[in-house]
């Protein structure tokens, strides 16, 4: 008898490093909260690829024949690299991995390279494998696993900026609302970049978190054939962990940034009070109450010179009016804001109303509810533009013409857009970033009239005096045509049909109700 052949086995998908990595992590991770555990993990990730590179760069001076100068930083740092000392390099980690001041080691690690490499100052955790008291044996194993990851294995792939990526998201996930600040999801990231092209110049981030919208910029540059060296990263983060998460972000994508000498308020601390920067990209707190404007009041404040003081219960049209004071003559700014904003009385509605008049609105997207983590509510992505006339700009290999569009906003609804993840969140796909972004860039752009359309439900846009004459409310609803799906119905008609269909429903259910009743009484029971 022949014997039944066996189906080929499937090979078995191998999993992403970052997921592996999350995986066993996240099992080690004990009782530490998200939010201290993500510097530990991320520190660490940070301190492996600095090794690997170091170790890279040093194989290639012996290779070279510069033996002598395999212990001089300004032979890696002339590359780009981090010099570390001996105590801060991976393999000496890895080989005291199972000593009982293993959190020790790790911290004078980072200590170390902190201090050898001015461009990391304020830029690692400061002695937190120690306080958090983790467990020497969970540690270890966190080391070992973090040993496996080839951060240099495909240089085609951006596998350390891959796994922090990965990371943020995921902590921004558990940490949830109200925690995850740190975080803008890169569906969005991506969309403020893909519409606003931050191609070379000043890029400002006034709440820049962990530095998301800086690495989008590069990407974008990178993928348009541009050079990072021709722009200049300029941010400001308030929360001292996340100013660290930020530096460190950078630092292992070698994005040069100036953030400031310290995390601080920027409001109460500007820390770049000069800046005109050419590109804005931005997601500032929500709605952030009556602290916002300090002890000083801030009413004398530059930045609201030429507009109302911004109300001291909400802090987003000062938001607003500090990305407008920044913006060079031909900036344009991109920033993600609650939607109450768009029709909020009082001082709001007296500077979004001169907003307006200035004709500084160029464009107002609706975003779905349920994109970012910290939030469920729908938010507004709005564009800023202090140039809206006719004019030639380069972007990469492209010359674009734009079209004189003063006086006119175009308003986008995306509220139907985008696909599940997480089972409990929305994203916009790469296609979608890439539809709503042409169709922005075609409304703009000479050459392209025939390409952009007014669209039902989707997007419209909007002259000046239609906007005054809704007393300068920037809601997209009030201007976006919806289609009415119940015209020409005959609703005599339709209420008959269904009240027939009721009225058999409910014959049924009553006949259904009477052979229940006679089954119990056929056993013996009355109802």
């Amino acid at each position: 008898m022949a014997k039944e052949k066996k189906a080929p086995k499937k090979p078995v998908k191998e999993k992403a490093i970052e997921v592996s990595l999350w995986e066993s992590a996240n099992k080690l991770r004990g009782s530490v909260e998200p939010a201290e555990y993500k510097h530990v993990v991320l520190g660490l990730v940070f301190l492996k690829f600095a090794s690997d590179k170091f170790a890279e760069r040093r194989q290639e001076l012996v290779a070279e024949g510069k033996d002598k100068y395999i212990e001089m930083p300004d032979f890696y740092n002339m590359k780009n690299v981090f010099f570390l000392e001996e105590k801060s390099r991976w393999g000496y980690i890895q080989d005291r991995a199972k000593q009982p001041d293993l959190a020790l080691i790790i911290d004078t690690a980072l200590h170390t390279i902190e201090k050898d490499n001015k461009a990391l100052k304020g830029a690692l955790p400061d002695n937190y494998f120690s306080r958090l008291g983790l467990d020497p044996t969970k540690l270890a194993a966190l080391v070992d696993e973090i040993s496996n990851i080839d951060t240099l294995k495909d240089k085609k792939q951006d596998v350390v900026g891959k796994v922090y990526q990965y990371f943020l998201s995921k902590f921004a996930l558990a940490e949830g609302k109200g925690k995850g600040e740190f975080y803008t999801p890169a569906s969005i990231v991506n969309l403020i970049a893909e519409m606003i092209e931050p191609y070379e110049g000043i890029i400002y981030d006034p709440a820049c978190g962990s530095g998301g919208m800086f690495v989008q910029s590069i990407k974008f540059i990178e993928s348009h054939h541009g050079s990072k060296q021709k722009v200049s990263i300029y941010g400001q983060e308030y929360t001292n962990t996340t100013y660290k998460l930020a530096k460190m972000n950078l630092a292992i994508r070698g994005i040069s940034a100036n953030l400031g000498e310290k995390a601080a308020d920027t409001f109460g601390q500007d820390q770049h009070p000069d800046l005109k920067a050419d590109y804005i990209m931005a997601n500032p707190p929500f709605n952030q109450g009556k602290e916002w404007r300090g002890e000083n009041e801030l009413t004398d404040d530059a930045r609201w010179r030429g507009y109302d003081v911004p109300p001291r219960s909400n802090a987003n049209y000062g938001w607003i009016l500090n990305m407008v004071a920044k913006l060079s003559d031909n900036g344009v700014a991109g920033f993600i804001l609650a939607n109450g904003a768009l029709s909020s009385r009082g001082e709001e509605y007296k500077i979004r109303r001169k907003l307006i008049e200035n004709d500084l609105v160029e464009a107002i997207l609706i975003i779905p509810m349920k994109v970012f983590y910290t939030t469920d509510i729908s938010v507004t992505l709005w564009i800023l533009n202090k140039n809206k006339n006719e004019r030639i700009v380069e972007v990469g290999d492209k010359v674009k013409r734009y079209r004189n569009r003063q006086g006119e906003i175009l308003f986008m609804d995306l509220r139907k857009w985008g696909q599940e993840f997480e089972k409990q969140f929305i994203e916009l796909t790469n296609e979608e970033v890439a539809l709503v972004s042409n169709n922005y860039h075609n409304w703009q752009q000479l050459g392209f009239e025939d390409s952009y359309k007014d669209v039902a439900e989707y997007c419209r846009s909007v002259k000046f005096d239609l906007v005054k004459a809704n007393d300068f409310s920037l809601v997209p609803s009030k201007y976006i045509e919806f289609v009415d799906r119940d015209a020409g119905i005959d609703f005599d008609s339709e209420m008959k049909q269904i009240q027939g269909k009721f009225k058999l429903l409910m014959s049924e259910e009553d006949e259904s109700q009477q052979e229940l009743v006679n089954a119990f009484k056929a056993l013996g029971y009355e109802i």
